[in-house]
């Protein structure tokens, strides 16, 4: 959960890239864009 929350805060509030934000995580850039694609299929944004 916190590795998601990281990825949605380095996304919206920083404006990083995938690739910074899997850099950043220590995820692959596919994981990142899956955790994006998740969280807007589940109609949620980021405060």
């Amino acid at each position: 959960m916190r590795k998601i929350r990281e990825v949605l805060r380095l996304k919206y509030e920083l404006n990083c890239s995938n690739r910074e934000i899997g850099l950043s995580c220590g995820i692959g850039r596919s994981t990142v864009g899956d955790y994006i694609q998740r969280v807007k299929l589940a109609g949620l944004k980021w405060p």
